[in-house]
């Protein structure tokens, strides 16, 4: 009865909310270090709810699949790292507000699209040349630092940059999850009040949307937690490439 007056109070129709349950497994389970599905998280939600829209109702629950990835892969935490990219990654929320607030829906949709697509093709490039040498040095750091801070403020697309950034680094695989781990849990508390008071896309109603997928992402979380020592993602992730690409090409037409 509760879910139905919350699919009610939506405007939800039930297959609907199955892609939004859905998307909430799809993100604890990528949480937990199973890498290169939060694209379709996002795309998931943008088609129910729209491109901007979206934005707000997935950010609470990645806070709440943060918390979760922090309690769990804590003590692997690479400070050092998150300290050089938190201020430039700031400075990108900060713009990526500002663009977010000026632009039309269409043009939003478009920038979304966009980054994904450009995302897939960083993705791509570093999948064909794994030993490239990527600079280490401070300008690298803050550039990612920005565009990761821009693209998560307008989709909660910095994956990928920052995934570039921890490969570079040599991070291995729980280092790389821990660490990423604290650097989006703080990102996203920061980026919380613009999407409240300045976006308005977290509502009290979005809210109580939210905590009724946390069991959701709770189970996905546990699942990959459980997976992520074993499965083989090659092959997996070239799917996902591909799924996600088409994706962001029909969202730039849509």
């Amino acid at each position: 009865m509760f879910y139905l007056e919350i699919l009610q109070s939506h405007g939800l129709t039930q297959l609907q909310w199955v892609a939004i349950v859905l998307a909430a497994f799809i993100l604890g389970f990528s949480k937990s270090g199973i890498k290169g599905i939060g694209i379709i998280i996002i795309l998931i939600l943008a088609f129910v709810f729209g491109e901007k829209s979206s934005t707000g109702i997935l950010l609470p629950m990645l806070i709440s699949a943060d918390i979760i990835a922090v309690s769990y892969y804590n003590r692997h935490t690479q400070w050092r790292f998150i300290k050089k990219l938190i201020p430039s990654m700031i400075i990108g929320v900060l713009v990526g507000v500002w663009v977010g607030d000026l632009v039309s829906e269409t043009v939003f949709k478009r920038v979304m699209a966009i980054i994904i697509i450009a995302s897939i093709g960083i993705m791509l490039f570093f999948e064909k040349r794994s030993t490239a040498n990527i600079p280490k040095n401070k300008v690298f750091s803050n550039s990612v630092g920005f565009l990761a801070g821009f693209s998560t403020m307008i989709g909660n697309l910095a994956g990928p940059i920052s995934n570039i950034y921890f490969l570079a680094m040599r991070l291995p695989k729980n280092e790389f999850i821990g660490t990423g781990a604290w650097l989006f849990f703080i990102i996203n508390v920061f980026k919380l009040p613009f999407h409240f008071f300045v976006w308005k896309t977290v509502t009290k109603e979005s809210l109580v949307l939210n905590l009724t997928l946390i069991p959701a992402i709770v189970i996905g979380f546990f699942i990959g937690a459980r997976l992520v020592k074993r499965i083989s993602n090659v092959n997996y992730r070239r799917f996902i490439i591909v799924v996600t690409s088409i994706g962001g090409v029909l969202m730039l037409l849509r």
